[in-house]
Formats: C-alpha cells, sequence, structure tokens
C-alpha cells in the first residue's frame, strides 16, 4: 500500500524551503530482524506530526534514525533537502527530547539548558541569556536555580524541553515525552505542547503508543506495525475512513463487521445479511466494516432505520455517566453502539431486541492489507 505523502514548499527564514523531513526506502535491521521495512514518508515543515502504533512497531527506530542515533540499513534520509543518513546527531539540525529527560542532577535548570550552548562554544554570556529565554517560552521564568530533583515531573519534562529548543533546531524529536506523567498532567502538556510548536512554527516529529495523544495535538498521523507505515493522515482521516483492520482496531473503538464482497456497492456479512456498502475491493474479496460504537443507532425491533441494519439483543448497558455503552448480541458476534446519556433518549434493557442500524457514510470497508 503506499501511503507516501508529498509535502508542499514553505518558507524557512528567508529561505524557500523542501520538506522538513523525507524518508524513502528506509528499512533498518538489526540482525535478521527487520524494525523498520522499506518505509517511505514526507514530513512537512512547520507541522506536528505523530509517529503511532504499539511497542515494537518500529516508530522510535525510524526517531531514532532521523536523530542520527541510528543510521539506514537502506534507503534514503533527507532533512530540509540535505540528505543525512550517515551524519551524526551533532551534524544535523535537529534535536531530541526523550521520555526520561536526561537532565544533569548535580545542575540547575539554567545551566542544564545551557549546557549545549556551552558545548558548541557559545559565550557564557550569551548561552545563560538563550538558556533565559528558552525557559521563559517554556513558563519556567524563577526557576532557574533549582536542581531537577527539587522539580516536579511536568517541570522536568519543560526543563528538557527547553534545553532541546534554545539550539535552535529546524525540527524537534519527541519520543514518548509525556510518557512518565500521570493522567492529567500529561493532557495539560499536550495542550501547551501543541501550543509551542504553533507559536514556533518548528517542525515537531512526536513518537507515542496513544492513540488519544495523537489524535489530540498532530496535523498527521503516521500509523505503524510490524515496522511497516500502515496509513498517513489527518487525525480525522485516521480515525473516520481506516484503510485496514489494524487501523480501525487501535485506533480507538470500533466493531468489526466481517463480511465478503458481492459487488461494488453490496457487502454480504457473515450471517448472510446484505448490506450498503462502497467497496473498490474485487468479488468476493475478505473484507470488514468498520462501525464505530458512537456512529451506531439502536431501536426497537421492527422499526424502520434510515440506513443498513441489523438486528440483535442487547446483552448488558455500561453506565459511564456522560453515556450508555450497549452490548448487542447479533447472530454470529457482538457489537458495541455507545449512545450519549441526555433526556428523552430511549433506554434499552438488557434481553431487549433491537436493530443496530447507521448511516452508509459511517462505516469504512477494511481488509487485511
Amino acid at each position: 500500500m503506499d501511503v507516501r505523502v508529498v509535502a508542499q514548499t514553505s518558507e524557512w527564514g528567508d529561505e524557500l524551503m523542501t520538506a522538513a523531513v523525507e524518508l524513502t526506502g528506509i528499512t533498518k535491521r538489526f540482525g535478521d530482524v527487520t524494525a523498520v521495512d522499506h518505509v517511505d514518508l514526507v514530513i512537512e515543515d512547520g507541522e506536528f506530526f505523530a509517529m503511532l502504533g504499539p511497542s515494537g512497531c518500529g516508530k522510535t527506530t525510524t526517531l531514532r534514525m532521523i536523530a542520527g542515533l541510528e543510521f539506514p540499513t537502506e534507503g534514503s534520509l533527507k532533512i530540509f533537502g540535505d540528505e543525512v543518513g550517515t551524519l551524526p546527531p551533532n551534524k544535523r539540525p535537529v534535536n531530541t527530547v526523550f521520555q526520561n529527560y536526561a537532565l544533569f542532577p548535580h545542575m540547575n535548570v539554567l545551566d542544564n539548558v545551557a549546557f549545549g550552548l556551552r558545548m558548541r562554544k557559545v559565550s557564557k554570556s550569551e548561552a545563560r541569556a538563550r538558556a533565559a529565554e528558552a525557559i521563559g517560552l517554556v513558563q519556567l521564568a524563577g526557576l532557574e536555580n533549582r536542581k531537577p530533583s527539587q522539580m516536579s515531573g511536568g517541570q522536568q519534562q519543560r526543563v528538557a524541553l527547553a534545553r532541546a529548543l534554545v539550539n535552535e533546531p529546524k525540527v524537534l524529536l519527541l519520543d514518548e515525552p509525556l510518557g512518565a506523567l500521570d493522567l492529567k498532567l500529561r493532557q495539560e502538556m499536550q495542550g501547551e505542547l501543541k501550543a509551542l510548536q504553533s507559536e514556533l512554527g518548528v517542525s515537531f516529529v512526536f513518537v507515542t503508543h496513544d492513540q488519544e495523544e495523537a489524535l489530540t495535538m498532530s496535523d498527521r498521523i503516521a500509523v505503524m506495525h510490524d515496522g511497516k507505515l500502515l496509513q498517513v493522515g489527518t487525525p480525522e482521516e485516521i480515525y473516520e475512513r481506516p484503510t485496514s483492520r489494524f487501523v480501525a482496531d487501535f485506533i480507538g473503538q470500533t466493531n468489526l463487521l466481517e463480511g465478503t464482497v458481492e459487488d461494488a456497492s453490496t457487502i454480504c456479512l457473515a450471517n448472510g445479511a446484505r448490506v450498503a456498502a462502497s467497496s473498490d475491493h474485487g468479488v468476493g474479496a475478505k473484507v470488514a466494516l468498520s462501525l464505530r460504537p458512537e456512529r451506531a443507532q439502536l431501536g426497537a425491533r421492527g422499526s424502520a432505520p434510515s440506513g443498513p441494519s441489523v438486528d440483535g439483543v442487547v446483552g448488558r448497558m455500561t453506565y459511564l455517566g456522560n453515556a450508555r455503552v450497549y452490548t448487542v448480541k447479533l447472530d454470529w458476534m457482538e457489537v458495541e453502539v455507545r449512545e450519549e446519556n441526555r433526556p428523552g433518549v430511549e433506554l434499552h434493557a438488557p434481553g431487549t431486541e433491537v436493530t443496530v442500524s447507521w448511516d452508509p457514510q459511517a462505516i469504512s470497508v477494511v481488509t487485511d492489507s
């Protein structure tokens, strides 16, 4: 499946620049193990780009190749048009923020942030001035003299971010930087990171296994699995129009109704029911309909739904406060239907015979590939 996306050129300073990062046929092998398998990817200048997938899918290895911490076995890796695949990290216009922050415990905040500048022989006065500016950018002004041990996890994360930004990278790489934070702080930092990226206009490449994090923060998302790039798109495209079973199931919750393509506009489900669904797969192809729980509707058995439907029986209902999730037993499987909890919404007790229906535009036809 070709998921390569061609970037538009954009302004960086006074020069017309190409894509921020371009991977062509990038492969990384560790002995007999292929960690990244012929990945083609273009990351645009100035976008917040997420690389999403489960542990071991190849996303961190891909990030480390962009950073120069690993070198490709095959393929081309360009940053703003320059081939960098064999260059060390200090020769690339990138910087990396790691999950463990990697702060120097004996240094205060100001010295931690200024460290990279001092290593580059920037004068002490300029390094301190630039470090103070970066500290203010991440909202830590006034804490310059604190040691990492005197700071919360969120504050340490900001210090690591300031230390990366003070070197003015053209691409900032973030390897699960929020993974060590608790849920509430992680959600707060998501908003702050996105706002900071928008303010700076620097390309952020963000690795995460958290689907909600990727959907919340990103301009575009690349979903990886087993070293392969499965799909690239906006959060809406990835969620609403998954192209494979894995993407559909990995991004949020979904129901996968197994079936076979009967013709270009009809899917024959596993129980023999025929439903309207457009597909460009060949007749006889094994497919599934991806139906998000919140896109399905419940009605009394015998009602006349306006779209495709299947009959079933309510097995159980889970109360979530703002919503109710019904598990509905069909002839051959169970599906979930999520309904907003508001006045006037009909309740369906366990054992009730119901019809599950959906708008034809609410489903995606997916395959294993």
